[in-house]
């Protein structure tokens, strides 16, 4: 135990040791934008227990994104037959769970035989047929998870306005176009029926599930599970495989379909990759413009912009609105910029080869990416400022001379719905892919991002 660098509170090694009636042998970060730690525990008898330990330092009490919650669903499915990780343990004084670690692999995309990686989002596909199936009442879940949904709109706006709730302050002051046409969006389209409630993991997907050979062994991360629509989940995975390739949809939810009964129709999916996105988009906003959170900026910024291009394009699919991606203006550069360049270098260089620990050579990494974008925000920005003005005010017929004025009116003239859908789509398009653009060093985690197509 003394051999170990970690900040945890005191309490936890002595915890962790107690539950695995062992000695710690192995505490390793994981590198992963939650704080999550490898774990062996060895034993006399020779016996190692492997696990996989979360802990939420600040927890938000009534948040719909929860790991008190997700420990409490996996602990039910244990006695199912969908495979996920098994909860060893919960700490509440530290908000920390210990779960089993499947010894599988999460990184579906690079499974290079397609016919394995086929057979792998197949096999998976079924489990969530099965999970969506799973009789409520026997999963003793509706304490932590609440009352279930009685409507289509309780089912599809539920957790969103959960987020809009608990994100209020934040965004009474961040005016986000996107954002909030994306709400009235799903409010206006809101599903007429829902086949029935069921237990869905509410983020779901490729890299939320670990496989062997071509069988999913556990599917991981439970934290935004909740009782809704099981067409969300089908959403989720268009989201995941968004940004985890692997190998299309095609087929994949009429294979649902037949496996678990319940009927699927495109805009369903359509509509749910939308709400997924937008519900997804409101923490990353907070987080973009909260850097003392303690995780990965770069990362964060990564997921607004190629996300907000996401949604924009998502939005404008469903719409059948034509989108096109605009002129971008030339690069140029000064002192500051190259002071900037030379920073990042630096740490690409000379500092990130030297370091023995992954969690902080991911870290030295996130450093160099935020220096570029603050030297292309330096450089490039007033020139997309100004374009953003320029074409808000066509937009509202009246002159914009800043951009925190232009959001702030065409939020307001969104949420009064005095525009119409197709010029304010293909802004917001515009917009997106200018501000993607802007932030390409840290876009360039998830390179070449694209939705695929849809049944």
């Amino acid at each position: 135990m003394t051999g170990f660098k970690h900040d945890l509170p005191a309490g936890v090694i002595p915890w962790l040791e107690n539950l695995g009636s062992g000695q710690l042998t192995r505490l390793q970060r994981h590198v992963a934008r939650r704080e999550a730690w490898v774990v062996d525990i060895s034993r006399e008898d020779g016996s190692v227990l492997e696990g996989f330990l979360r802990i939420d330092r600040a927890p938000v009490e009534g948040s719909n994104v929860s790991l008190r919650k997700e420990a409490r669903i996996c602990k039910a499915l244990m006695a199912t037959d969908i495979p996920a990780p098994g909860l060893l343990g919960w700490n509440e004084e530290h908000h920390a769970a210990l779960f089993t670690r499947d010894p599988g692999s999460a990184d579906l995309p690079a499974v290079q035989d397609p016919r394995q990686q086929r057979a792998i989002m197949e096999d998976f596909m079924r489990v969530i047929a099965r999970l969506h199936r799973l009789e409520l009442d026997t999963l003793g879940l509706d304490d932590i998870l609440g009352p279930r949904p009685t409507s289509p709109a309780e089912s599809a706006l539920g957790d969103l306005n959960v987020q809009l709730q608990r994100f209020a302050g934040f965004l009474k002051k961040h005016h986000d176009p996107l954002l909030a046409y994306g709400v009235d969006w799903l409010r206006r389209f809101v599903p007429e029926q829902v086949a029935r409630v069921s237990l869905v993991q509410g983020d779901t997907g490729p890299v939320n599930f670990m496989f062997q050979q071509d069988r999913v062994s556990a599917v991981v991360d439970w934290e935004w599970g909740h009782w809704g629509d099981p067409m969300e989940d089908l959403g989720n995975i268009c989201v995941r495989e968004f940004w985890n390739p692997s190998g299309g949809l095609d087929g994949l939810f009429r294979l649902y379909e037949a496996e678990s009964g319940i009927p699927y129709t495109r805009f369903s999916a359509q509509y749910y990759r939308v709400q997924q996105n937008v519900r997804g988009m409101i923490p990353i906003h907070f987080a973009c413009s909260n850097p003392s959170m303690g995780e990965s900026l770069a990362w964060y910024l990564c997921y607004r912009y190629i996300g907000d291009r996401a949604t924009a394009e998502a939005l404008a699919e469903a719409m059948n609105v034509p989108i096109t991606v605009p002129e971008m203006p030339e690069e140029s550069g000064s002192g500051e910029e190259v002071l900037l360049e030379a920073a990042a270098q630096t740490l690409a260089r000379d500092i990130e080869p030297q370091l023995d620990d992954a969690f902080a050579r991911s870290r030295a990494r996130d450093a160099g990416i935020l220096l570029r974008c603050a030297r292309r925000e330096r450089q490039l920005g007033p020139v997309l400022q100004a374009i953003e003005c320029e074409e808000m005010s066509e937009l509202l017929g009246t002159a914009i001379n800043g951009v925190e004025q232009g959001n702030a009116a065409l939020v307001n003239a969104i949420n009064a719905r005095q525009l119409e859908d197709e010029p304010l789509l293909q802004y917001l398009a515009r917009r997106a892919y200018r501000d993607e653009w802007l932030y390409a060093p840290a876009a360039a985690l998830y390179p070449e991002r694209r939705w695929s197509a849809l049944d």
